[in-house]
């Protein structure tokens, strides 16, 4: 019977790879590169600000929920 073989396409260079050493990426440099991108600000999660009657529900939540506990 023939064995499966896992395969990965690298988010940095694309190539196909079967190693897990790695994964998602192919090498240790594309794991890197990736790292790099993130510690000079190319990746970031964009904030997404509440505004005023957000952040007041969540405050009457909390202390609905604060006060429930005594």
């Amino acid at each position: 019977m023939s064995e499966v073989v896992k395969t990965h396409r690298c988010p940095i260079c694309r190539k196909i790879f079967t190693n897990d050493k790695y994964a998602p990426f192919c090498s240790k440099r594309c794991a890197d590169v990736d790292l790099g991108r993130w510690f000079d600000g190319s990746y970031a999660v964009p904030l997404v600000e509440p505004d005023e009657l957000e952040t007041e529900e969540l405050r009457e939540v909390v202390e609905n929920a604060e006060s429930s506990e005594k």
